[in-house]
């Protein structure tokens, strides 16, 4: 009936260590964009913007 003898001290870092390796992971695959993927993401929707400014309707002032 011998169990194995676990320090609890390096079982807690160890488990912190993989958390934050997880942590770092989601954080590389939501911000780790290259500046050419943020340049084009910021170019679709500045033509966004323009074509739904091109359709929008200009009113008169007294017209509600």
């Amino acid at each position: 009936m011998s169990a194995d003898v676990v320090n609890l001290r390096q079982f807690r870092k160890r488990n912190a260590r993989a958390e934050k390796e997880r942590q770092a992971e989601e954080n590389r695959a939501s911000f780790g964009r290259t500046k050419a993927e943020k340049q084009l993401a910021h170019a679709l929707s500045e033509q966004e913007a323009r074509k739904l400014d091109a359709g929008r309707i200009e009113r008169k002032d007294g017209d509600d």
